[in-house]
C-alpha cells in the first residue's frame, strides 16, 4: 500500500529531517511512503496563498484514494484507532492513501471537505517539519500495531 504524503513547502534539512528519514526507512513492505512536495505560494497575503496552495493540492490528489488531511481542527485519535482506520482501508483493498499537510497559513475549507479523515495531532500549531516527522512516526507505529509487534505499548 502506498502512503503518499502531499506536503506544502520545501522541506528543510537538519535533525527533524534526519529523524523523518529514519522513521520512513523503518517502514516494511507492502507499505511504501512517497512524498509529493507542493511549492508554497510565495508572494501575497494569507488568503491568496491558501487559494493558490489549494489549487496545487487538489491537482496533486488522485481520485479514488482515501484522503487524510492534517488540520488542528480535525479529529484527535489514539494511535490504535488510527492504525485500525489504516488497517480497515488496507483490508478493503486500498492501494494508496493520501495524507495532506498544508502550508504555513493552513488549508482552505475546500481541501478539508475533500478529506475522508480530518486528523489533528492536537489543538496546538506545530512546525511543518515536526508534523511531517510525527506523521511518519504514527504511520510506522500503525504498521507495527497491525503487525502485533512490541513497538507500541499504549492503550
Amino acid at each position: 500500500m502506498e502512503l503518499e504524503l502531499v506536503l506544502v513547502g520545501k522541506p528543510a534539512g537538519g535533525g527533524l529531517t534526519e529523524a523523518y528519514k529514519e522513521m520512513v526507512s523503518r517502514m516494511r513492505r507492502p507499505w511504501v511512503v512517497r512524498e509529493r512536495i507542493i511549492p508554497s505560494a510565495g508572494q501575497g497575503g494569507p488568503d491568496h496563498k491558501r487559494r493558490v496552495e489549494e489549487e496545487r493540492i487538489l491537482r496533486a490528489i488522485q481520485a479514488g484514494a482515501p484522503i487524510v488531511v492534517l488540520d488542528e481542527g480535525g479529529r484527535t485519535m489514539t494511535s490504535s484507532a488510527f492504525a485500525n482506520d489504516l488497517g480497515r482501508w488496507r483490508d478493503q483493498g486500498t492501494r494508496r492513501i493520501v495524507f495532506v499537510v498544508g502550508g504555513a497559513f493552513g488549508l482552505t475549507d475546500t481541501v478539508r471537505e475533500r478529506a475522508d479523515l480530518l486528523l489533528s495531532f492536537g489543538p496546538m500549531t506545530f512546525p511543518h517539519q515536526l508534523v511531517r516527522l510525527m506523521l511518519a512516526e504514527q504511520l510506522y507505529r500503525a504498521q507495527e500495531i497491525l503487525r502485533g509487534s512490541a513497538y507500541h505499548h499504549g492503550e
